[in-house]
Order: C-alpha cells, then structure tokens, then sequence
C-alpha cells in the first residue's frame, strides 16, 4: 500500500472523522473567544472581547460607541457572561430547543463562514455561470408539479410513493400542484427564492427531485420544461452571480461539514 492509499484510508476511519468534528468544535469556542472550562470562575473582558462588542454595536448602530457606551456594553456582556456561566452550571441548556438549535445554527455558520470572504477564480466563475445561467435569463419560464409537506419528509419513503403515483401523497395545500410555463419571478414570490433558483438549476425529467425548501415548507418536485430566456454576459452581471456563488458554497460547506460530523455517530431511530 503506496504512502497516498494509506491516508485515504485513514482520512475514511470515522475515528478520524471524529476527532476532525471535535477539532471543528474547538475552534468554534476558540474564535467565539468563549471560556473553555465552564467551572471557571474568572471573567477576562480582553482586548479582543472589547473589540468584538464595540464591532457588534457599530454593525448595529451604523457608528462607533462612544467610551461611556463601551463601558455599559461591558457590563451588560459581562451580566450576560455570568448568568450564562451560571445557567450552564445548573444545566440549564439541556434540553432547551431554542439553546440547541441555536448551538447547531452556529456550527453552520463556523462551516459556511469561510466561503463568506471567498473570491472565486474567472474559470470557476464562467463555470458556474453557465451551469446556473437559467436564473439569470430574462423571461425563464418553468413547468413543473409539485407536491407540498410542512415538514421535512424522508425522502426514499415519498419518492416509492411518488413512482407510484403522486396524486393524493403530501400534505393539504392551497398551492397549485401542476404549473404550466410560469416566469422564474413569479416562482420565487409565490415559492420563495431559493426554491426558483434550484430548480432553476435543474435538468428537466420525468424523474422527481426532492426535498426541496420553500419559503412554506417542504416540495417534490418533477420539473417537466424549462424556457430559458435571453442570458445576459457574466460581467452584465458579475456581482450577482458572485453572491449566489458564495451563498450557494455555503450551503456545500454546511453539508459536507454535517456529512463529515454525522458519520461519527451512529444513530438509532426506534420504529
């Protein structure tokens, strides 16, 4: 076994994933400048503290705090500090649905973070445009059927329902469940933004494709045609396409770093 095969085995030993997760962690709490032993009782309001508190209120505020300012957002962070401190020691966190989901929104944002800043090369660019270009063509129009549930639905058990016949299966809706050439606009202001653009980026299939996120909920979907539209040059519209790009390697990033985590665990769903 050549030195390269070797660390492709190792990098796939959920051990390694593991202890990548909990490295992930670490640097989590290490950025946030958050107190690694919660038993502790010392309180450092540090110069890199100070600088993130006065960044937060300028972000807010549209201005720098004045130093009188500073000094009540001191007191108010370190009130915050420790009655969060003391909350953690009478366990307070556990089993909160706001503090966990609150906790997991913050992994994704530490995964996505760095796509934030993330200038993409010309070809990488081009490459994309053109694999999205129906979101930036005036007059796209989709044709597509839908089928709506209000949760997040388990996709193998939907698709075996839908293969075999797709009217009747979800949830009661008042969306339509067939649209017929309707411009990518108007899917967005009826299903939200991020909906037109998916399937904007779909081949169109007898096949469906799900789930996909809505501004209402959760859809399969069958995208039957799609018109693209006139495709305006990238630089017409650079800067657009160079934030869809980001948003869009964020979400990658969110899942892969959920992906290399959830192979860690092993989880056990009782039927």
């Amino acid at each position: 076994m050549t030195l390269t095969e070797r660390a492709r085995t190792i990098l796939r030993e959920p051990l390694v994933h593991f202890l990548l997760g909990g490295a992930l962690i670490f640097a989590f709490f290490a950025w946030q400048g958050e107190e690694a032993d919660p038993a502790s009782r010392v309180i450092d309001v540090d110069e890199q503290v100070q600088a993130q508190i006065a960044l937060t209120y300028e972000r807010t505020m549209q201005r720098p705090p004045t130093d009188a300012e500073l000094d009540a957002l001191i007191d108010r962070w370190v009130r915050e500090e420790v009655l969060y401190r003391e909350a953690l020691r009478l366990g307070l966190d556990a089993g909160d649905p706001v503090v966990r989901r609150r906790l997991a929104k913050k992994m994704d944002f530490l995964a996505a973070s760095s796509a934030q800043a993330t200038e993409p090369d010309e070809d990488e660019l081009a490459d994309w445009y053109r694999a999205n270009a129906g979101r930036y063509a005036e007059d796209t129009r989709l044709s597509f059927d839908q089928v709506y549930f209000a949760e997040q639905p388990e996709a193998a058990a939907v698709l075996t329902q839908l293969r075999q016949g797709w009217q009747g299966v979800g949830d009661p809706a008042s969306l339509p469940g067939s649209i017929e050439g309707r411009g990518l606009p108007a899917v967005a202001a009826q299903f939200g933004q991020d909906f037109a653009n998916r399937l904007a980026g779909m081949e169109p299939s007898a096949a469906w494709e799900g789930p996909v996120r809505s501004g209402v909920g959760w859809h399969f979907v069958r995208l039957r045609a799609v018109e693209v539209g006139e495709v305006p040059p990238l630089d017409a519209v650079r800067q657009r396409v160079i934030e869809d790009w980001r948003l869009e390697t964020s979400k990658t990033r969110e899942e892969e770093a959920y992906r290399l985590l959830r192979d860690a665990y092993q989880v056990r769903i009782e039927r």
